[in-house]
């Protein structure tokens, strides 16, 4: 292999990226744009649920729980409903997600040491967040329940009421609980998988579209130099994509930082590689610059976007969808990212699925510099 041959191709590539401008834009821009597009479209968090109270008892304690949910910021009280009959058109209507229904002798009940009455329904189009819509309301009832029994409690004279369980929860990593948190380090995996393998999928097709590829074939450049070289120009690029991505989560969305920037940037730059060279892969295989970039964005993207654990737990898919998600890098970059970005654990703990990126960086460039051998000899 010759360094000067290599680096002609090296500056080659870099000379074409430098002239076609708009695709360096366009390059350059995806990645800030994707990530301020899902950063801010995309949340996970359920709170501001539209909500409406109806009131049966109308004493004073049947009010202040009405308050509760007024006051708390999971909520947001739309108004009081004419009836039952309202609260149902409410429903049908998508004017309301929850509706909290107050039944009459509500603090009768509670006073005399009965089970008061409260029913909440949901909307359960949205599985996810009509079951944490519910689960919020109950710990809210249960919560203000207990509380006006402890209170009729101590005017009896009766003692004091003590929980069965005395639970103390504790959140690490993540202590407001926000999902960009949990979101973004993700996302910058599925964006640099989608953008490494779209830059270097239309690079050897575009060679043979052009009629170049001819002209390089009668140069003395061997084919792994060729392809080193082409890598080498994109993986600069992708560099500077890595870095507007970084910068864009940690200084924008105000992801905590607490690993080893050393470590973020070895782990990042082979997930790089890999990705570029499957890119490779795809160009050398399909001649036609429409057919690459098509077969990246089903092969990069799509596999990037919904099997690696950035959106959906791998642990609630089906067993065989399990076993399929371990064939897609984003996988284990995204747990790569999440560690270092909230954990701050070191290579210690990710070593597992560093190697593995490593393994895949090796395998597609090695089945990519063979593929290059037929198609040129």
């Amino acid at each position: 292999m010759s360094a000067r041959r290599l680096r002609a191709v090296f500056v080659k590539e870099l000379r074409h990226i430098a002239r076609d401008w708009r695709s360096l834009v366009m390059a350059l821009a995806v990645p800030l744009l994707l990530l301020l597009l899902f950063g801010y479209a995309l949340t996970l968090d359920v709170d501001r649920i539209p909500t409406v109270v109806y009131d049966q008892d109308g004493t004073a304690e049947s009010r202040e729980l009405a308050a509760r949910f007024r006051g708390s910021k999971f909520f947001q009280v739309t108004g009081a409903p004419e009836g039952y009959r309202g609260v149902v058109r409410r429903l049908d209507k998508g004017r309301a997600l929850l509706a909290v229904v107050i039944g009459r002798g509500f603090a009768r009940s509670l006073e005399a040491g009965e089970t008061a009455k409260v029913q909440v329904l949901v909307d359960g189009s949205d599985s996810n967040t009509a079951s944490i819509a519910a689960g919020y309301a109950e710990a809210l009832v249960m919560a203000y329940s207990l509380e006006l029994r402890q209170k009729w409690l101590e005017k009896k004279s009766a003692g004091k009421l003590e929980p069965p369980a005395d639970l103390r929860a504790r959140v690490l990593f993540n202590n407001a609980m926000q999902s960009k948190n949990f979101i973004v380090p993700g996302l910058i995996a599925v964006i640099l998988m989608l953008i490494a393998a779209m830059l270097t999928s239309l690079t050897i097709a575009r060679e043979w579209e052009n009629g170049t590829m001819e002209q390089l074939l009668a140069t003395p450049v061997r084919p792994r130099e060729l392809l080193l070289g082409k890598l080498g120009a994109y993986f600069v690029l992708g560099v500077a994509d890595t870095v507007i991505a970084l910068a864009a989560g940690v200084g924008l969305f105000g992801v905590p930082m607490r690993g080893s920037y050393l470590l973020l940037a070895g782990t990042s730059a082979l997930f790089l590689f890999g990705a570029l060279c499957w890119g490779i892969l795809l160009s050398t295989v399909a001649r036609s610059q429409l057919l690459a970039y098509q077969a990246a964005l089903l092969t990069s993207f799509l596999p990037a976007f919904l099997l690696s654990g950035f959106v959906f737990a791998i642990e609630n898919m089906p067993w065989i969808v399990q076993q399929v998600t371990r064939l897609v890098p984003a996988r284990y970059f995204v747990t790569i990212l999440q560690g270092i970005f909230l954990k701050g654990v070191g290579l210690e703990v990710l070593w597992t699925p560093a190697l593995f990126l490593l393994i895949y960086a090796v395998i597609v460039f090695g089945v990519a510099s063979r593929k290059l051998r037929q198609k040129v000899a």
